[in-house]
């Protein structure tokens, strides 16, 4: 019987790939590194902030400069931010619960809103004391110890914002990836403030035009920031990548093709669930279509980590 034949068929290539997925490297983050690079990345932050801190506020007081002394409660901010970013992670590792049965992982989205809020409110006061230095034609003049400091602060906080973005990546953190971007914030303040100092004697508006710039760059990273936390908590379309990639899996396990579509994915962080359709022969059974979608599901979470629910359809059926 063709039924017969398909559902032998499929046993056998359902066992050659149980076989085959234990050896299978993982494309999708691990989970525990997820859980915690939050609270790391948090830690470090923290620590780097604070001996910032001091350093940019004791060279403000024994030069004099005010811009310096301003910078340095700059770089405090970034420690309040990362404050907050180890008490969403430590929300988002909570188990799932009666109220919440996909988890907490969406403090993380909550934590980078909140994070980019923090991040407008900086940019706000950057345009604000920008624009007040322009229309006083204020000047400021340097000395040699600032000119050490900035630079020490431009490449630690770039360093840092480097270390979060690249935790960001690994893990698909979006809090993390925001926190990065207030280290780098912080960089670009001192830039202003060390392009300040060597051109301040020339120009005496550089200082004021370059802070418009950059409070301007720093508005479209807290879109950027805000966007994509938003868009995570709404849901999203799976990238055309990931779904190349489930597809090519499925097409390992049976290469006759089924159709694969309908894609939808939801994403809560400490994981994702993800439906969409697959086409399969008339002939087969119900239990042996039942069959190839559970054993597609169990390959889709064990070499994703998603967890998926499959929706069957007759390959001459035809949507609406």
């Amino acid at each position: 019987m063709p039924g017969t034949r398909n559902f032998e068929l499929l046993t056998h290539i359902h066992a050659i790939c149980d076989s085959k997925l234990s050896l299978i490297t993982r494309n999708s983050m691990d989970l525990k590194s997820h859980k915690n690079a939050g609270v790391v990345e948090g830690v470090v932050s923290v620590v780097v902030n604070t001996l910032l801190f001091i350093l940019k506020y004791w060279a403000g007081v024994v030069t004099g400069s005010l811009a310096i002394v301003a910078d340095a409660w700059h770089t405090m901010s970034d420690s309040i931010s990362s404050i907050v970013l180890i008490a969403a992670t430590g929300l988002s590792n909570r188990k799932p619960d009666k109220k919440h049965p996909f988890g907490h992982g969406r403090w993380e989205q909550i934590a980078a809103i909140f994070i980019g809020i923090i991040l407008a409110i900086i940019a706000y006061d950057f345009l604000k004391d920008s624009i007040l230095r322009l229309k006083d034609h204020t000047s400021v003049t340097f000395g040699t110890l600032a000119i050490v400091v900035t630079c020490i602060s431009i490449v630690t906080k770039e360093a840092l914002a480097q270390y979060a973005f690249r935790l960001a990546r690994k893990t698909g953190n979006v809090a993390i990836k925001a926190d990065g971007w207030h280290h780098r914030s912080d960089a670009l303040s001192s830039v202003v403030v060390l392009i300040g100092i060597l051109l301040a004697k020339y120009f005496w508006w550089m200082d004021s035009v370059l802070g418009i710039i950059i409070a301007l760059m720093l508005f479209y990273a807290t879109y950027t920031i805000i966007k994509e936390a938003i868009t995570k908590i709404l849901g999203e379309e799976p990238s055309e990548e990931l779904i190349k990639k489930i597809t090519d899996a499925v097409s390992e396990m049976y290469p006759e093709g089924l159709q694969l579509h309908h894609f939808h994915i939801h994403n809560y962080v400490t994981h994702q669930e993800m439906t969409f359709h697959i086409r399969l022969s008339g002939e087969l059974s119900l239990e042996e279509g039942h069959s190839v979608a559970t054993a597609i599901e169990k390959m889709i979470e064990e070499r994703f980590n998603i967890t998926s629910t499959i929706h069957v359809e007759p390959l001459d059926f035809e949507h609406p």
